[in-house]
């Protein structure tokens, strides 16, 4: 998850991967100026990436070490404005097929009021996108296998 949080638009938003497994991710961001659009309000498209971002991770944990996934299309409901705070963003896989994804997630402030809900279809790509990529952009050394086979 270090390596997730380093990316430079994880940065840019000040956003960070919190929780991953198997179906599941959580987000979190404490909201800033910069997260806002010239009316005060969180700008929708701070609630469509947290949602991008969180479904890519729900999935990810399903697919194979050397596959990554490219978002086909996000959608994003507002259901509530907000100006301040620390916002949870849960994303849950609904199917993770051969060749193409599915989850989904809610944005909440800190009191678990809904802001935002969405969902997220997801192409899988072998060979593209893959942890491993990731690894060498990023400059950081070789993690271990995604995916430890048993007596190994």
């Amino acid at each position: 998850m270090d390596l997730i949080n380093q990316g430079p638009f994880f940065k840019l938003l000040s956003m960070k991967v919190c929780e991953m497994g198997l179906g599941y991710a959580k987000v979190e961001v404490d909201l800033e100026e910069k997260h806002l659009n010239p009316f005060g309000g969180v700008h929708g498209g701070v609630y469509s990436s947290l949602i991008d971002t969180v479904t890519y991770w729900a999935i990810y944990c399903d697919m194979d070490e050397d596959s990554g996934l490219i978002s086909l299309d996000v959608t994003v409901d507002n259901l509530a404005p907000v100006k301040s705070g620390h916002l949870v963003v849960e994303g849950k896989r609904i199917k993770a097929g051969r060749t193409v994804c599915l989850a989904e997630a809610t944005v909440l402030d800190s009191k678990g009021k809904s802001l935002a809900f969405g969902t997220s279809k997801q192409m899988v790509t072998p060979g593209l996108q893959t942890i491993s990529q990731a690894v060498a952009a990023m400059g950081y050394k070789a993690l271990p296998p995604k995916f430890i086979t048993e007596g190994a």
